[in-house]
């Protein structure tokens, strides 16, 4: 069974990440179709524009901290929100985007249907 998937381009501007990040999650996932069904990979290709004009509300860019640990002692590291988006602003909605797919077999194919303009 081959699955037509569509292209639904999404304009981030003034946007925040999580709220982004579900509606590109439910697009991802299939849920917004007729024909969803929880254990098969039937969401549609999402294309993000203007990804770089994403806003933090609030106080959130100087107080919010991405962390990730390496399993080693000490390997706690700890990136603030304002760094992450100055480098790398990609990852702060993929990191989201990630977060709010299930964690099952089906969530790196969904990632990769995830593109950034």
């Amino acid at each position: 069974m081959s699955v037509k998937r569509n292209k639904i381009e999404i304009d981030a501007t003034g946007m925040a990440p999580g709220r982004l990040a579900s509606r590109i999650a439910v697009i991802l996932q299939g849920k917004h179709k007729v024909s969803y069904v929880t254990n098969k990979d039937l969401g549609d290709k999402v294309v993000v524009l203007n990804h770089k004009a994403v806003k933090f509300s609030g106080k959130k860019i100087d107080q919010k901290i991405y962390r990730h640990h390496s399993n080693h002692p000490g390997g706690l590291k700890e990136i603030p929100a304002k760094k992450m988006v100055a480098d790398n602003p990609d990852r702060v909605i993929m990191h989201a985007v990630a977060r709010m797919l299930p964690k099952n077999k089906l969530r790196e194919a969904r990632l990769r249907r995830v593109v950034l303009k």
